[in-house]
């Protein structure tokens, strides 16, 4: 008999997984967009992203007549700190990405489930056993593997520019603020809608992006304008397939499948951006890849012995 979901939605793991990788796919297309316009100031790629994710996320809404009571909360202050914390890792997310070769720049994006873990251990209190910590450790490594042909002020190496350099610390950077805003969005997932934490978050996002306005923004062209209000469609469309395709299938079945963006950065980097991807990206983009595939099998392992524990019935003496 088919699983169901507390929301007494029918579990088709096939659906979510199609979902999930029509998602990846979509924000790959996003973040191609971005890339095609070039290097502009973060907080008005930041705007653009933000403010035209609002209308599909309306539209959804509207749809399943959830529209009137989506943005009503008893905890604005933790959606505006989570969206504080989100606005600044996207700001740097897409300043790196500007700079870098995009398999590059969304390789490197898989530091952020490691950072995660690390994270849960010292803020939240989650006991992380030998197993995690190893893979941690090892995806490290992958990322290191990664970066270190482009950190140019560490290695003193002059080909390839101070530029990289900046981008890969920025993606870095990104990475541990969207660990933290994940940590923020796991509380705020005990008592909120999921519409109303996206929505949320993509309001809080338009609004501080427009305060950059005062630190210069660049005048666009019809082209640039173009992509980057598709970026942001892209992204809230992306949005909601992602958090549809978990009604579907568990964590663990669909979080695999996130990795597919490195096979579509690559084929889209050199075919859009002549971009060809280095031995160091294969090999630290595996290593990572491998890393956060271990503890997602670990954790479900955990899951399952947990579930089993909570339905041992101990006999009565």
């Amino acid at each position: 008999m088919p699983a169901v979901t507390e929301l007494g939605v029918e579990r088709q793991p096939l659906i979510g997984i199609a979902l999930k990788i029509v998602s990846v796919s979509i924000f790959v297309v996003m973040s191609s967009l971005i890339k095609s316009a070039g290097t502009l100031p973060a907080g008005q790629i930041v705007f653009y992203r933000s403010f035209f994710a609002i209308f599909p996320i309306l539209a959804m809404l509207a749809w399943r007549r959830e529209l009137a009571t989506a943005f009503r909360t008893t905890h604005p202050v933790s959606h505006i700190m989570r969206g504080l914390v989100g606005v600044t890792a996207m700001g740097l997310g897409f300043f790196g990405l500007t700079r870098l070769p995009l398999p590059d720049a969304i390789t490197l994006n898989y530091a952020q489930p490691l950072i995660v873990v690390v994270f849960s251990a010292i803020f939240m209190g989650e006991v992380v056993r030998v197993y995690r910590w190893s893979a941690v450790i090892v995806g490290f490594v992958g990322v290191i593997i990664i970066a270190w042909p482009k950190l140019t002020l560490l290695t003193g190496s002059a080909g390839m520019g101070a530029g990289e350099a900046v981008g890969v610390i920025a993606i870095l950077c990104a990475a541990a603020g969207s660990a933290v805003a994940m940590l923020l969005v796991r509380k705020l997932v005990q008592t909120e809608k999921t519409a109303t934490i996206v929505l949320w978050f993509s309001v809080t996002a338009t609004v501080l992006a427009l305060s950059t306005i005062p630190f210069g923004w660049a005048d666009l062209s019809r082209d640039q304008y173009l992509a980057l209000a598709g970026a942001g469609v892209c992204g809230g469309v992306a949005q909601i397939l992602m958090t549809e395709c978990y009604r579907h299938a568990e964590l663990s079945t669909i979080a695999p499948f996130e990795y597919t963006s490195m096979i579509l950065a690559i084929i889209v980097g050199y075919f859009v951006f002549g971009d060809i991807p280095t031995l160091y990206t294969l090999i630290g983009g595996v290593v990572v890849i491998g890393a956060g595939l271990f503890i997602i099998w670990r954790e479900r392992q955990l899951g399952l012995k947990n579930l089993a524990a909570r339905r041992f019935v101990p006999p009565s003496s």
